[in-house]
């Protein structure tokens, strides 16, 4: 592979100026790297020896601070997030997209990584971090950088997207800045719509402070009794089955286009005399509590795994506080208050100027303003599925015997291709049975109702829903049932292990006999992220894949643990050693002969010993490319360490997803794509499944899509060895980089294009 990209259209939208170049010095140094504020593990200073790394005392294992922290290094991706939110170039919904979208990433953060990191220390089970940390150093550093980031992100809302929102005529009002014509139907809608639905909470000996639910939002409310002159304080809880954001008048105010919203709670607050009728409000603010919602479940110990998960949701909504948000001018003793009964330490506390909570601002992007947001993007069916443009899908057992079929939504259409397939097989009456694994779905899914209606017809159907997948358990649960009432065979898999595999297997009756048909991909059977998500799949019948997969289906319904694979590999079995052998065989070629080039795109690396490997790659002199969207604990560009090792990160209109394995092999390049992160879960706690690509034209496509990631004149964020990532997203002439996926969407529209003329 060369480094060239052969992209024609570099047209992309831009500015000349840097977003962040009129920002004040101490602000800039925040945006480009938070990590400048975390003590630096300085590696060792290396003396060359055959180009390998020395240490002091001769001997050449590698330094203990190779690894850089891993929740730090997810927290420099939401970083990453929120600079696209501070882009003049991005489109200004899409701005307050990811506006939004930081804050659910950081809320997932804290349920989750926090929270675990906090039961570890209160249970004793802590150790070191990889880098070197100790849990509560880890605790410190993490509270340290979220708490700037999270002020970067008000300040990036109130200072630069609302008033670019409001220039559109797309304004987030207060109460007090309401006429009272615009309060007048909001009053009503108060009276009708709200207040039969919020339930006032006071604290007092007959009143014990409330439970707290995780992420809700609500007033805390100090009221003065009139008569005796004694202070109460209440709680109310603003009601999530109703808009955080609500619409003020409409469209057109004064002959010009206007969008107004006004925050639920400020409606709320407007109105708190009609809910402690005889007191006098004194004062209310809002305040926000995270919660650890991370599930624990025995599963050796569990009769029915769906009973115990369910008892396990139950008991997930009262985990311990992990983050307590509330607005910067809370009065001191509310503070107090609150956080006394939450137990809930200061450096927990994040004081925020309101609102709070701006994942409301996903509603201000669904707003229909096409000229505010990216080009519209139609996802375009496979040209080997259909040769003609056509919405409809064509016959997809007939393509897929022509030839293997390789995907790449959502640039390859979904609904017409994977989607088609299952739903295809569901209807063939030549069709005997469907495999299909679950991990996370859509919640009007057709996958979910094609194998319900395979089932109905009679056809062997099997479902392996993964119901342990963080934060989508009710869902699949629910699916579960249902799949169950249909006749289908629902498995959950093996004990002690997630199912993050993508594979459907379907097995028809041809003329010469039985047939399996295939599907193996990167990305969850779910139509609306494949939308939003990038990835890769590989839809064929190819005989020895269709064996692979029987005996993977096998493994996971049944008893059978000492299958082997040909084109697979599966984890927790084969993935890391699979891997490992390609990245020290890609090493000892080089020394022998040169050109040894290794390439991973994957969503993380942090697994200590792949990392370890594709250092001692490097220090054979094996080129090492790395596209990874969010966490990085390996250190690149290090003398002696890994010289020859690149990172590099890429975040747009669509979140990268595939993961692809790609080694040089002497000219006989060794691919695989699937499911896997290089973490510890992916490989030693998860089923997982990567397939070999050996289709010339599919190698030829992955290979393309690497080059344009790997351009130096393509957008990205490139890390460095000190745990730094600095943006690269113009030339020294101003003109903006290539923008990764809108080249993409131009290369499989060409593609498309040069399909028809055939």
């Amino acid at each position: 592979m060369t480094a060239t990209a052969n992209v024609s259209d570099r047209d992309l939208p831009g500015t000349e100026d840097d977003p962040t170049a009129d920002a004040p010095e101490d602000e800039l140094s925040s945006v480009r790297s938070l990590a400048s504020a975390i003590p630096a593990h300085r590696p060792y200073q290396p003396r060359a020896a055959n180009g390998r790394f020395v240490r002091a005392d001769g001997s050449d294992e590698l330094p203990p601070d190779r690894f850089l922290e891993r929740e730090i290094s997810w927290l420099q991706f939401n970083e990453r997030v929120l600079q696209l939110a501070m882009d003049e170039d991005v489109p200004l919904l899409e701005r307050a997209k990811f506006l939004a979208i930081f804050s659910n990433n950081l809320d997932e953060f804290f349920m989750v990584r926090v929270a675990g990191l906090k039961r570890r220390i209160v249970a004793g089970l802590a150790v070191r971090s990889a880098a070197g940390l100790e849990p509560r150093e880890v605790l410190e550093q993490v509270g340290e950088v979220a708490q700037k980031l999270v002020k970067l992100q008000a300040k990036v809302f109130l200072e630069s997207v609302r008033p670019a929102l409001a220039d559109e005529g797309i304004t987030i009002r207060r109460w007090d800045q309401l006429s009272d014509a615009d309060r007048e139907p909001l009053t009503r809608l108060f009276i009708d719509s709200i207040f039969p639905v919020l339930t006032p909470l006071s604290v007092d000996p007959a009143h014990p402070f409330p439970y707290i639910s995780g992420l809700s939002l609500n007033l805390a409310v100090t009221l003065v009794n009139p008569k005796t002159g004694k202070e109460h304080f209440a709680r109310i809880k603003v009601p999530p089955s109703l808009p955080r954001l609500l619409r003020v008048g409409g469209d057109i105010q004064d002959g010009e286009y206007a969008v107004r919203f006004v925050p639920l709670e400020d409606v709320i607050a407007a109105h708190l005399d009609q809910l402690f009728t005889g007191m006098e409000v004194h004062e209310h603010t809002t305040f926000r509590v995270t919660r650890n919602e991370d599930l624990e479940v025995e599963e050796d110990d569990a009769e029915n795994l769906l009973t115990a998960l369910e008892k396990e949701l139950t008991r997930r909504r009262f985990g311990p506080p992990v983050r307590l948000e509330v607005e910067e001018d809370i009065d001191d003793h509310v503070l107090d208050l609150i956080a006394r009964e939450l137990q809930v330490e200061p450096a927990e506390v994040y004081r925020l100027p309101a609102p709070l909570d701006l994942r409301n601002l996903f509603i201000v992007g669904d707003i229909e303003r096409s000229d505010l947001k990216y080009e519209p993007f139609v996802p375009l069916t496979q040209a080997d599925l259909s040769p003609t443009e056509s919405s409809k899908a064509s016959d997809i057992f007939a393509a897929m015997r022509s030839k293997d079929i390789q995907l790449h939504h959502p640039y390859d259409s979904f609904s017409t291709s994977v989607q088609a397939f299952i739903e295809q097989a569901a209807a063939d009456p030549r069709v005997l049975a469907i495999k299909q694994t679950l991990y996370r779905t859509s919640g009007d899914s057709p996958i979910v109702d094609a194998l319900i209606d395979a089932a109905e017809a009679g056809k062997q159907v099997l479902a392996v829903v993964e119901i342990k997948a963080r934060f989508d358990e009710v869902n699949n649960i629910s699916w579960a049932r249902k799949l169950e009432q249909a006749g289908v065979h629902v498995v959950y898999g093996i004990v002690g292990l997630k199912t993050h595999a993508k594979i459907c297997l379907v097995v028809r009756q041809e003329a010469e006999g039985l047939v399996r048909y295939c599907h193996i991909g990167t990305g969850n059977y779910n139509p609306k992220t494949a939308r939003q998500y990038e990835d890769l799949g590989l839809l064929t019948c190819d005989p020895q894949v269709g064996e692979d997969l029987t005996r993977l289906f096998n493994q996971l319904s049944g008893i059978a643990p000492r299958s082997r694979f040909k084109r697979l590999l599966v984890a927790p079995r084969t993935v890391r050693s699979g891997l490992m052998e390609q990245i020290e065989a890609e090493a000892e070629r080089h020394e022998r002969s040169g050109g040894g080039h290794i390439v991973l795109k994957v969503n993380a690396i942090v697994d200590e010993e792949i990392i370890d490997a594709l250092y001692r790659a490097s220090q054979a002199g094996v080129r090492v490319d790395l596209w990874v969207r969010s966490i990085c604990s390996l250190r690149p560009g290090v003398e002696g360490l890994s010289e020859t090792i690149t990172v590099r990160s890429t975040l747009g209109r669509f979140l990268e997803h595939s993961r692809i394995f790609w080694f040089g092999g002497g000219g006989d390049p060794q691919v695989y794509i699937g499911s896997a992160d290089m973490m510890h879960r992916n490989l030693d706690r998860r089923v997982e499944a990567l397939v070999r690509i050996t289709d010339p034209t599919h190698l030829a496509d992955i290979e393309s899509l690497l080059r344009l990631g790997a351009d130096p004149g393509s957008s990205r964020w490139e890390l460095s060895g000190d745990g730094r990532w600095t943006r690269h997203h113009r030339a020294a002439d101003g003109e903006p980089f290539v923008d990764v996926q809108s080249a993409m969407i131009e290369i499989h529209a060409r593609r498309r294009r040069k399909a028809r003329r055939r």
